[in-house]
């Protein structure tokens, strides 16, 4: 048996849940309406955005819903990082009509925004009521179904919602079994018309997800396995398709390594690249993985300290030359400039005055205490000093 796999405690145990199914494949959007009509579903309450829209993603499943004779209304009003006040206009606008089932198509913002919205019309109240852990007390009826359009958040299997409460400048997340999908339909080939920009992105943010699920203090030997393999997907496969969009592999590569890493965090939770991240979001608005790419390589060289078997694996897996902790951030690192993110706060505006107050809102994050090494506040503030 291989180190690696080898168990190695007499007190070997875990629990693991996944409560969503998973339908994986070139084309398997074009069944929604088949997967619909043996839920007995009549009408679609639709969420999308207008950028999914004008890429023409939404044609095939309108015409799939039409063939089914289900009736649908389209919902466009999601902007990237929805904020509570979406999510309530949304939900609004749902329980206003009679629908059987929502079903969200895009990147994690119209997901979170169709997942906050079918927990308020079980529930009720506001989305904000429901911030933190294990709020909702009532499991939804209303089937909801998610069709990812980039490889990235791995929203379509998770638990979690995040959204963006600007009258404080924070990020807060719902986190509940009840937030889980129905059903994932994960398609690839909605990815391929994916920008090169947001192709980077969203890539990097699905490398961070197997990375800090697989440092978690939660990581557990079936939540490691899928972010290693998540990890080895994303490693392989991103700049192939940030190079080249039209690479019918990569995209495939990289919707696997995406629903994995999301897999894998919907057990063992993140850290504090996410931590920061939320925060850096919240006070200057820098898109999620943006702020994700810049702080990746920094995080991981903070935690190599502590888990220098699990550094010098992350190495390996991004062919770093030599496959020791030392050289995980600087694989990371080399990841995030070759695909064309960039690498310095001052590069997307954020003002050096607001240095100390991201540090301090950073611990706001649930996810802090999943983190393998607690960071003092001055620690967190010195690593955006040296990020700037």
């Amino acid at each position: 048996m291989s180190t690696s796999s080898a168990v190695k405690s007499a007190d070997f145990e875990f629990s693991f849940h996944l409560p969503t199914l998973i339908e994986f494949g070139f084309g398997k959007a074009s069944s929604l309406g088949e997967r619909l009509e043996q839920l007995g579903v009549k009408t679609v309450f639709l969420v999308s955005d207008k950028g999914v829209e004008a890429a023409g993603l939404l044609n095939r499943l309108t015409d799939s819903l039409r063939v089914s004779n289900i009736q649908s209304e389209l919902y466009l009003d999601v902007e990237p990082d929805p904020s509570l006040e979406t999510i309530n206009r949304g939900s609004e606008r749902f329980k206003a009509l009679s629908y059987d089932c929502i079903v969200a198509v895009g990147g994690g913002s119209p997901m979170d925004t169709a997942k906050g919205i079918r927990v308020i019309a079980s529930n009720g109240g506001s989305i904000g009521d429901y911030a933190g852990v294990n709020k909702i007390t009532q499991a939804p009826e209303i089937p909801l179904i998610t069709i990812p359009t980039t490889s990235g958040t791995g929203s379509e299997v998770t638990i979690f919602g995040v959204y963006s409460d600007w009258t404080n400048n924070v990020k807060v997340t719902v986190t509940s079994p009840y937030m889980a999908p129905t059903i994932a339909l994960v398609d690839p080939e909605l990815t391929m018309k994916l920008p090169e920009k947001l192709t980077a992105a969203t890539g990097i943010d699905a490398l961070a997800h197997g990375i800090e699920a697989y440092f978690s203090l939660k990581s557990r030997p079936a939540s490691d396995a899928l972010a290693l393999e998540a990890m080895a997907a994303v490693s392989y496969h991103l700049q192939r398709a940030v190079q080249n969009g039209q690479d019918k592999e990569a995209r495939i590569g990289m919707s696997h390594g995406s629903l994995l890493a999301g897999m894998a965090f919907n057990n063992s939770f993140l850290g504090l690249t996410h931590a920061i991240g939320s925060a850096l979001s919240g006070h200057c608005h820098v898109p999620h993985g943006i702020a994700i790419g810049l702080l990746l390589p920094h995080v991981v060289e903070f935690n190599a300290k502590v888990l220098p078997d699990k550094a010098a694996k992350i190495a390996e897996l991004l062919d770093a030359e030599l496959p020791i902790a030392e050289k995980a951030a600087s694989a990371v690192a080399a990841m995030v400039k070759n695909i064309g993110l960039p690498t310095r706060l001052r590069d997307v505006n954020v003002p050096e005055s607001k240095l100390p107050e991201i540090a301090n809102d950073s611990f706001k994050s649930g996810m802090m205490k999943f983190n393998p090494r607690l960071p003092s506040e001055e620690e967190v503030l010195n690593l955006l000093k040296r990020l700037y």
